[in-house]
């Protein structure tokens, strides 16, 4: 009993290191990037914003010949939670999975730069997302966009507050007309790429794509947007992540032993090579100054440059 009350306590210990350390660490980092990270989060209610401004142009009318309507049957009102349910458990398991660094000890990225990425991805997706369904609105498939539902049409704000506020949630969960493409597969595919590339795990990669799969399916059966909406979120997002990513400068892994603590500014690493060229110079046997690089010659077991040593034999000779 004394054993386990000793090993819980040094593990306990152990722990609330880590996260110290790996907070001080990444608040540092959050001091050079926080107005990215606002900049990203900032656009996540412009989006909000967009979405609930859309309502107001959204016309109710028939519901459009779909081949995914064709085949899949419609969860109703009743399973509609389904399709939610599961987009909650992955949105959820992402970030807390990104915030890992904090606790276990085997690492590969620092949270503050993964989200730095991760909200970049999904602000692209997300203003070719607000062109598109502004450009043309189609008749909402779900059952509150319908001809007849209250909730189909909203009417004229009464106050620019009334627009800001976006009646969150209700406006959000009851919003019309903002379908192509899928919100819900912008935000599962980015996680899904982002896991695939910084992930550890094989098995957990292979079942966060069939759950992405899934996710399509339930969004089309629940009848919260139509095929094609899912099916351009598919290629839309890939595309963005794929070039985004290789814009952007590469993430240090920090499973790598020899990587630094924190990733290294132009200024440092300029410093550093400089630092390491001069330790070179020294290793071998040149002066630190860079304009002094005359060959040297071996003279009564010293070094001395070829000038030195014709001053020394004339004064020799005569």
């Amino acid at each position: 009993m004394l054993v386990m009350t000793l090993y819980v306590v040094r593990e306990s210990s152990m722990l609330w290191k880590r996260v110290f350390m790996e907070t001080s660490v990444e608040l540092k980092l959050l001091r050079e990037k926080w107005k990215l990270l606002l900049a990203g989060l900032i656009f996540q209610y412009i989006h909000g914003l967009a979405a609930r401004g859309v309502h107001y142009l959204h016309r109710p009318g028939p519901t459009l010949q779909d081949l995914g309507f064709m085949i899949l049957p419609e969860l109703g009102r009743a399973r509609g939670y389904i399709s939610e349910t599961l987009f909650t458990c992955l949105f959820l398991s992402f970030v807390l999975w990104t915030f890992h660094p904090f606790v276990y000890s085997s690492k590969r990225f620092y949270t503050v730069l993964l989200w730095r990425r991760v909200l970049a991805f999904l602000v692209a997706s997300q203003m070719l997302r607000i062109v598109t369904f502004y450009s043309t609105q189609l008749p909402g498939p779900n059952y509150h966009c319908r001809e007849g539902s209250e909730l189909a049409r909203l009417p004229p704000p009464e106050s620019v507050y009334e627009v800001l506020l976006i009646n969150f949630p209700h406006g959000v969960i009851y919003g019309c007309g903002d379908l192509i493409f899928s919100s819900h597969m912008i935000f599962i595919l980015v996680f899904t790429i982002t896991y695939h590339k910084y992930g550890s795990n094989s098995f957990i990669k292979f079942v966060a794509w069939v759950i992405a799969i899934i996710q399509s399916l339930l969004i089309i059966a629940s009848r919260k947007h139509y095929t094609v909406d899912v099916v351009v979120a598919w290629y839309t997002v890939n595309l963005v992540v794929f070039f985004i990513d290789k814009k952007l400068p590469e993430m240090p892994d920090r499973s790598v032993g020899s990587q630094p603590l924190l990733p290294l500014s132009a200024k440092e690493k300029d410093g550093k090579f400089r630092e390491v060229r001069e330790d070179n110079k020294l290793l071998n046997g040149n002066s630190v100054d860079s304009a002094d690089w005359r060959p040297r010659m071996q003279v009564n077991g010293k070094h001395e440059d070829g000038k030195h040593m014709h001053s020394e034999s004339a004064v020799n000779g005569a």
